[in-house]
């Protein structure tokens, strides 16, 4: 087994902790919810969790896929927890958050990938928190597009989905994932009038060349936020890391995305939910009543 590389400095964080943590992990366990935060290993944990903000994870924490970048577990489903939507509602309802990131395992043992569940969560959110503004982070739904509209007429105000990687990669990085499935959610989901919003992951040995045409595919599907970082990975049985993209080289991507007229959020740090909030101001409409 090979030894991981070093980090470099630009992608050394500090240990999650403080108050606002302690007070996130204490009331995420008491409602045996699940957070992408953690199951993810994000490296910015610690900074959003003190700023009050998190990534709500629904339809459990056991994923069906076993996607090679990912530290969600892959193993034993149990069917979807019909009191969740209620749970996840009043814990983002005693927050009291402006903007709410919700995302979810792939469910693809479910007759519809998890799309009722999805559907119902955001209602409970949307009927307990009415000026909260909702970005949800979905599956593809391997491409049904029944399942997609019924999660986009349960009227999120951003509807995300990454493509993770360019399209040479995808076979090796998610082997169970169709770049088409990906593309298809984003245009479907824009021509029913939603932001939408997608994210790679930059240091698995794509070129410059692939990571410009992934993002020209991007806008040509009606996608307007995209969000650019590091692959790290979480284990010695994940892919390994390829190449450590400097911060000059994602300020160049965010360029030629902007050219493109997508609005990139590029760093080393980035996540898929980093900063979700300032990243789509502007692009959606203020909840009634906080004007």
């Amino acid at each position: 087994m090979k030894p991981r590389r070093q980090l470099p400095d630009w992608l050394k964080t500090s240990l999650p902790g403080g108050e606002n943590y302690r007070r996130l992990k204490s009331l995420v366990r008491g409602l045996s919810l699940h957070t992408v935060c953690e199951s993810a290993s994000c490296p910015n944990l610690g900074e959003c969790w003190n700023a009050g903000t998190l990534t709500l994870m629904i339809l459990g924490g056991t994923c069906s896929r076993a996607c090679r970048f990912c530290d969600v577990p892959t193993g034993h489903l149990v069917p979807p927890d019909a009191e969740e939507p209620r749970r996840v509602a009043g814990m983002l309802s005693g927050l009291g958050l402006r903007y709410a990131v919700i995302t979810s395992v792939d469910r693809d043992d479910l007759a519809d990938g998890g799309a009722g569940h999805w559907a119902e969560t955001l209602r409970a959110v949307r009927a307990t928190c009415g000026g909260m503004k909702i970005e949800a982070l979905i599956p593809d739904f391997q491409g049904e597009a029944r399942h997609i509209e019924s999660v986009c007429e349960s009227a999120p105000d951003v509807l995300a989905h990454n493509i993770e990687t360019v399209p040479a990669l995808q076979a090796a990085v998610r082997p169970q994932c169709r770049y088409s499935w990906s593309l298809f959610t984003l245009r479907h989901a824009a021509r029913m009038g939603l932001v939408t919003k997608s994210g790679m992951m930059l240091g698995l040995g794509e070129t410059r060349e692939e990571v410009v045409a992934a993002m020209a595919d991007l806008a040509n599907v009606g996608c307007r936020l995209l969000s650019l970082g590091q692959y790290l990975r979480p284990s010695p049985w994940h892919m390994e890391v390829v190449e450590y993209i400097r911060p000059e080289v994602f300020a160049e991507y965010k360029a030629v995305g902007e050219s493109m007229g997508l609005s990139v959020e590029a760093g080393p740090l980035v996540r898929s939910s980093y900063r979700a909030d300032r990243q789509a101001a502007g692009l959606i409409p203020e909840p009634p009543g906080t004007r």
